[in-house]
């Protein structure tokens, strides 16, 4: 099987599902209140899949020409990625801020990967996990290890598990 001597339609299914996996896990990061949210997650799934879809394009069109290999394309989606989850981790007294965040970017951006290259399933298991993993895991920190935590998600698990400390609404007098 040729992997890019698809139709532009397969190429246009490619980078939609790259898409709706990337606004899935995006979709949670704007539910807890994280900045990186849907369209942050969605814009890295689909470029990492155009990346890959454009590279193996031109090698599939250029075979014959020369020689090019588009593993090295993803190689290089990691690095770039990985510059861009650097620029969202702080620290700020002893407390890092944004780690979470920049996996899920490098997370999602495999799954774009994965999505340009046609690997659908892989891609939709991995979108699963990375659910799971920001879903079921936040509670398992929250009920059974103590981590220094932002207001906002100390209000997000305090709520889940049916406890408020604070008013839903302004609280103020009208």
């Amino acid at each position: 099987m040729e992997l890019f001597a698809v139709s532009e339609w397969d190429i246009m299914i490619r980078l939609t599902i790259a898409v709706a996996l990337g606004l899935a896990v995006g979709a949670e990061r704007s539910r807890v209140g994280k900045r990186a949210g849907m369209r942050t997650y969605a814009l890295v799934s689909l470029g990492a899949a155009l990346f890959i879809v454009i590279a193996g394009i031109v090698s599939f069109e250029y075979a014959n020409t020369f020689i090019f290999d588009p593993l090295r394309v993803a190689s290089q989606i990691v690095v770039g990625i990985g510059f861009l989850g650097a620029g969202m981790i702080f620290v700020n007294k002893d407390i890092v801020n944004g780690l979470t965040t920049a996996a899920g970017i490098w997370v999602t951006a495999a799954v774009g990967v994965a999505c340009g290259y046609g690997l659908y399933v892989i891609a939709t298991y991995v979108t699963f996990l990375t659910l799971v993993i920001f879903e079921v895991l936040w509670y398992v920190e929250a009920k059974f290890i103590r981590t220094a935590r932002t207001e906002i998600e100390e209000d997000f698990i305090q709520s889940a598990m049916g406890k408020t400390n604070r008013p839903i609404c302004g609280g103020g007098v009208g």
